[in-house]
């Protein structure tokens, strides 16, 4: 499977997530969103200036931003 940084993916592409790079209290508040390793994920629309992206993760809609989404190492399906 190709490993991409999570803001490098396009819209309605899918995948599992592999690592989360971000260490201390930004490390902790992007696990308690649910984005953990393991969790599959899909890119569900961008912000007109790609800034944030909208994720669909275990049934509902999450938004984050491109500075958040580059400490998450996705595993790209297909």
């Amino acid at each position: 499977m190709l490993k991409l940084n999570m803001r490098q993916m396009e819209k309605n592409q899918s995948g599992v997530i592999a690592a989360i790079k971000a260490k201390g209290e930004l490390g902790r508040r992007i696990r308690d969103m649910g984005l953990t390793p393991g969790t599959d994920i899909r890119v569900q629309g961008r912000a007109p200036l790609n800034d944030p992206v909208a994720l669909r993760i275990m049934d509902f809609t999450l938004t984050l931003r491109n500075s958040e989404a580059d400490y998450i190492e996705v595993e790209v399906y297909g």
